[in-house]
């Protein structure tokens, strides 16, 4: 068995005004979003260090080689300012890289983050509203997250896994989501459902097949987490879906499409769909009362490649 032999810092909070403004997004159909002026670009930030130079502080108590967490710490927040890049994955790859050149003693660095999310906010800017460049909104909605893997090769410092990914995105559809056709046996309680709301939590991971396009140096090789979102809400909009299964296939589906330069989309959902407490109100046609589900909460994981998406091509799909 391969021994597990790592350690690093975590929860180091990163804030740096005025980054390099993200304009390399190319635009979709489903998303306004086609970049960010990085006025602010905040991540929390994570880092494990590997080697087999550090087996000795492990059985042996020897610091001789060992970098301390807390110059760590120092080592990314002094790099955050010699970042001369635009997107949280390519920042990652970036203090990644100077760990392996600082350090000979290092062989693998895992960087990991997660983007903090600040909001434009309007003011007046004489006949109209206008996003302040002075002024945002911290955001405790979804977050974009990303992580990388640095190694010390014979033929030099790679990457060698890279993953973006966007977290705790909530979505509630009050109308046409369904689910039904289901196995019935002596364990059955839930009733089926033709026209249900549907409440989800969505973790969307995605990975580049050249981690370049992943720096946002490239001409519209950049997905960004934003463009993601608003392909899973668009989706959650337009189609009338049969079970979150299915809706996670045509999300996917559909990012995969749009977006050539990925070569895979991974999902895990979780359903919160609120229980019903009146199904009618006098003083209103259509609307219901709910409250919070109880738990256990249903869970779904799925993920689609570029193979997916070629073969319902060809099907005519």
């Amino acid at each position: 068995m391969q021994r597990i032999m790592s350690y690093g810092k975590e929860a180091v909070w990163v804030y740096r005004t005025y980054a390099k403004p993200l304009k390399t997004v190319r635009s979709i159909p489903e998303s306004a979003f086609t970049g960010r002026e990085n006025i602010l670009f905040g991540m929390n930030v994570k880092v494990a260090v590997e080697g087999d130079a550090f087996l000795s502080s492990f059985t042996e108590g020897d610091n001789t080689v060992v970098v301390a967490t807390d110059s760590m710490k120092n080592f990314i927040l002094k790099h955050a300012g010699e970042y001369e890049g635009a997107t949280q994955e390519g920042f990652l790859e970036f203090v990644g890289r100077r760990f392996l050149e600082k350090y000979p003693q290092m062989t693998c660095v895992k960087m990991s983050g997660e983007q903090i999310p600040f909001e434009e906010l309007p003011v007046p800017a004489k006949d109209r509203f206008e996003p302040s460049p002075l002024v945002f909104r911290y955001s405790l909605n979804e977050q974009a997250c990303a992580s990388v893997e640095v190694k010390r090769t014979k033929e030099g410092i790679t990457i060698t896994d890279q993953i973006s990914s966007l977290k705790g995105l909530k979505l509630i559809k009050v109308r046409g989501s369904s689910f039904y056709g289901y196995v019935k046996d002596e364990y059955t309680t839930l009733p089926e459902s033709y026209d249900r709301p549907l409440f989800i939590y969505l973790n969307i991971d995605w990975r580049y097949n050249d981690m370049e396009d992943a720096k946002g140096n490239t001409q519209e090789g950049y997905v960004a987490a934003e463009q993601v979102r608003d392909i899973a809400c668009t989706i959650f909009h337009e189609e009338t879906s049969p079970s979150i299964q299915n809706l996670i296939y045509r999300i996917g589906k559909r990012i995969l499409q749009r977006f050539p330069q990925l070569i895979e989309v991974r999902f895990e959902s979780n359903n919160r769909t609120w229980e019903t407490v009146l199904d009618d109100i006098p003083v209103s046609e259509e609307g219901k009362v709910f409250t919070e589900p109880r738990p256990p909460f249903g869970f779904q994981r799925f993920s689609l490649t570029r193979e997916d998406v070629e073969n319902t091509e060809e099907s005519g799909e």
